[in-house]
């Protein structure tokens, strides 16, 4: 019996590049659409979630994340799993994947694959919302699509801000939201707010925004003006209108439509801008796109 491979964190990540992660989720939604399910289980505080998704063609992957904030006191990752990649034809596992690798490839991936379609090509300017994790994965991705930009920072807490520019050359922090915004191109928000941070007063024509944080259905990152202002993109209509707060909220106090909504990722050609648009696209995530990131690490894997 052929054994699976084990894809760690830091070999398999010298083998990716965000460019061709973006390719693999173009080439994934040419596919027939995915089943995707997920399940919890709970004790107390701690969690077990398992993300599942089946493509035919691509293949099945289950990803596992335990979830123990109680950790953190023992100084050890409040969250842990791997990603289960199954072959579509056979059912055996082809691969044993590390779950912080998927997770933050498919997240940053998602966001670039998102602003490739709706930001302006030309976009310079590049304001990320947030100092945690993701900020660090999404300066990475945005500048290998937009190799001629510059970022800049803020955080709720500037000292945090502070210190991941300390430790990124070129990253610029900023005092004031608003003013940041104002500046921007591409605007992406990594936060866990559950009340909005980003005004759509605050918005200019031609702006995009990439909208990250809020994953639960009491979140938010833009008030209702934002949303009103903007044309509204998705990665997946199954895993964000109804359950996350960013569109489920609104859509359910009736100030936006779900025809408002214009596309997500299985239409690809209505991903379409003009030059004064606000384009907003929601990256809820999902197994589908977990399973396509899934596949590209193992296919980089076999490349090397």
């Amino acid at each position: 019996m052929t054994q699976p491979l084990v894809i760690p964190f830091k070999e398999g990540e010298a083998r990716l590049d965000w460019l061709g992660l973006a390719r693999a989720f173009e080439a994934g939604h040419r596919l027939p659409k995915a089943e995707i399910a997920d399940t919890f289980l709970y004790r107390g505080g701690d969690t077990l979630l398992n993300r599942a998704a089946w493509i035919d063609g691509l293949g099945v992957a289950v990803k596992a994340a335990t979830i123990f904030p109680g950790n953190a006191e023992a100084g050890k990752p409040a969250v842990n799993g791997a990603v289960n990649l199954m072959s579509d034809s056979d059912g055996t596992l082809a691969a044993l994947i590390d779950f912080h690798l998927v997770t933050k490839w498919k997240t940053a991936g998602d966001s670039l694959y998102g602003a490739l379609k709706l930001a302006r090509p030309d976009s310079r300017e590049i304001l990320i919302v947030g100092a945690g994790a993701v900020a660090r994965s999404l300066i990475e991705a945005y500048g290998a699509g937009f190799p001629e930009a510059r970022f800049t920072l803020w955080n709720r807490s500037a000292a945090r801000a502070e210190e991941m520019a300390a430790e990124i050359p070129g990253l610029r922090v900023a005092t004031d939201l608003e003013a940041a915004i104002a500046k921007s191109d591409i605007i992406a928000t990594a936060t866990m707010a559950t009340e909005p941070v980003i005004q759509g007063d605050w918005l200019q024509p031609g702006q995009h925004l990439d909208l990250i944080g809020a994953y639960r259905p009491d979140m938010r990152e833009v008030d209702d003006a934002a949303l009103t202002r903007a044309r509204i993109f998705v990665d997946s209509f199954d895993t964000t209108l109804g359950h996350i707060g960013e569109l489920k909220i609104p859509l359910e106090a009736g100030i936006i439509a779900k025809t408002d909504v214009l596309a997500d990722y299985y239409t690809p050609e209505a991903f379409t801008r003009s030059e004064e648009d606000i384009t907003i696209l929601k990256n809820g995530g999902g197994a589908h796109l977990d399973l396509m990131c899934a596949r590209y690490i193992l296919e980089a894997w076999q490349a090397a």
